[in-house]
């Protein structure tokens, strides 16, 4: 914590002799400023006090460290004093904030704050009144300020303006009665009653909004839930409810590990139970269980309260609509179970729609199983007939392939060109050093000479005319050895489509057996049974949740306009 120090400030009369310094060029003040500038230095002219000793001023001279303090004037000072003042009132930053707003507004140039506040009042202006729309248009369509107006000084700016409002804060001066006063009791007794008054005034009005507050809540939440429990206890026409639950299961089978797997549980058969469930609440069950239990003419009589009776001629949309209301069917997928609850006015008329129902329930599953399994068979036939197309044309294509080569092994026949060159090279050999033994002797043979060269010259020929055929049947486009891949190709195509024709036998036989069993089953766990008591309406309750519904209505629209309410007044 930083305290800021304190000193006391004295006006030090200047020298006669002293040279004049610059000054502010300010307006002169008042002499009631001067002396609260300088409460406690008495006129020159004064006698000093008794018992105080007078200050004993030194004679001024024209030496420098006379003339080195600073001197404050009487303005100053002043200014000083009332800041110090209006600092005492202790004054709210906004309140502060406001004041240096206001003092810019109107073309001021505070240098504080507080200075702001002792500017403005100078000026007999109230920083802190809140000023209405029609006064600020007034101000605006009104002559705009003249500068020369505002440099004028506070105190004839003060008198030119007539005062025609109250500016706070300000002192008000109490006048004192002049006239004896007629009020006989006790401040004490005086304070008592007005108290009194202000409570009757605070009970009078809890009273009335209390008052207020039981009449809202009589109009919207106790007369309609009266409303709601007389529709549910008088007018209301009973129910009687028949419940049922079945579930579907599928036929074994051994068609693979997964399957086997899933075969005895509730995922094999989740999408069959969900598509029975979809089909029993659509409309196309409705229209069939009105054509064949008469649902809309059972709805129709005369003695169902009006809220659940339909139209003599109900169009589709009404009837689907109540349809939708009094028949419920659930799926619990953890147990696979579907439950359903008919709800009529006639207890043997609930057990009939439950029944329809199911029995619609029953045939969807054939007819969904009966899609499937007429569409296994057949894919399974147009895939094996696709299979035989495909081998018979690889068998074609190696056919005219052999017929095109004029060959039906070119491998083979590649290999007894090898032999051949082998054999002939071999032979070769063996006629070059025969040929070359001859020569080896001093006087050979010219005969033998002249015949083993003879070999040798058409065992050359022979093997230029076999390498010349190697080479034409393991190269070029037309070579044994591309002919040979070629069939190699084409037969394994072959094999390929021998063993897709088997596999799709074997599909076709597998559709045929799944075809002629059943695949889903619907069995029906609890069966409909006709109830002797009304299971609806459920009076309490219903009254219950009416008063909750009604209440929590009620609840949301006071919090939004309480909300609103003081959205709009900040």
């Amino acid at each position: 914590m930083i305290t800021k120090p304190k000193a006391k400030k004295f006006r030090i009369r200047r020298s006669p002799a002293a040279p004049d310094f610059p000054r502010e060029d300010r307006a002169p003040e008042p002499d009631s400023a001067v002396q609260a500038a300088s409460p406690a230095s008495p006129p020159p002219d004064s006698p000093a006090p008794s018992g105080a000793s007078r200050p004993q001023f030194s004679k001024p001279t024209t030496e420098p460290q006379a003339r080195s303090g600073e001197v404050a004037s009487p303005r100053q000072v002043a200014g000083e004093i009332d800041i110090d003042g209006i600092r005492a009132e202790g004054l709210t930053g906004r309140q502060l904030r406001m004041a240096r707003r206001v003092a810019n507004k109107h073309g001021l140039n505070p240098t504080s704050d507080f200075d702001a506040v002792r500017l403005l009042r100078q000026r007999g202006i109230d920083p802190f009144q809140r000023t209405n729309m029609l006064e600020l248009v007034q101000a605006e369509a009104g002559p705009k300020p003249d500068p020369a107006a505002q440099s004028r000084p506070a105190a004839a700016a003060a008198a030119a303006k007539p005062e025609t409002k109250v500016q706070l804060p300000q002192t008000i001066k109490i006048e004192k009665q002049q006239l004896p006063s007629t009020e006989t009791a006790s401040p004490a007794e005086r304070r008592a009653a007005e108290i009194l008054q202000i409570q009757r005034e605070l009970a009078a009005r809890r009273r009335k909004k209390m008052m207020l507050l039981m009449v809202r809540l009589m109009a919207f939440i106790v007369l309609p839930t009266v409303l709601a429990g007389y529709y549910f206890y008088a007018v209301a026409t009973p129910m009687y409810s028949t419940k049922s639950e079945f579930l579907i299961l599928k036929a074994e089978n051994s068609g693979g590990a997964m399957g086997s797997l899933f075969s005895g549980t509730q995922f094999a058969t989740n999408q069959d139970a969900i598509a029975v469930q979809s089909y029993l609440t659509s409309k196309d069950a409705m229209l069939r269980l009105d054509r064949d239990e008469g649902f809309k003419a059972h709805f129709s009589q005369e003695f169902i309260d009006p809220i659940q009776r339909l139209e003599p001629e109900p169009t589709n949309e009404e009837a689907y609509s109540l349809y939708k209301r009094h028949i419920e069917i659930g799926y619990d997928p953890t147990e696979g179970v579907v439950k359903m609850e008919v709800m009529a006015a006639n207890p043997q008329t609930a057990e009939d729609f439950s029944r329809a129902l199911i029995g619609y329930a029953e045939e969807r599953v054939d007819n969904l199983s009966f899609r499937k399994r007429s569409n296994a068979v057949t894919d399974a036939e147009q895939g094996l007939l696709d299979a035989e197309n495909g081998r018979r044309e690889a068998q074609e294509i190696l056919v005219r392939m052999q017929q095109d080569g004029n060959v039906i092994d070119p491998e083979g026949r590649i290999a007894a060109l090898r032999s051949q060159i082998n054999t002939y090279e071999l032979q070769l050999q063996e006629k070059q050093l025969q040929l070359q033994a001859l020569l080896d002797n001093n006087r050979p043979n010219r005969a033998k000479v002249d015949g083993t060269e003879g070999d040798i010259r058409r065992l050359e020929t022979l093997l230029t005319r076999l390498n010349r055929e190697m080479t034409t049947a393991t190269t070029g486009e037309d070579s044994l050895a591309e002919i040979a891949v070629q069939i190699k190709l084409a037969e394994a195509d072959l094999a390929t489509r021998d063993l897709m024709l088997q596999t799709a036998l074997e599909r076709l036989e597998q559709a045929r057996r799944d075809a002629d069993s059943q695949a889903r089953y619907l069995t029906t766990s609890v069966e409909p049974v006709a109830s002797e008591d009304p299971s609806y309406p459920r009076k309490f309750e219903n009254t219950i949740l009416a008063f909750l519904i009604f209440g929590g209505i009620y609840l949301m629209i006071s919090l939004t306009a309480s909300i609103l309410r003081e959205q709009v007044s900040t």
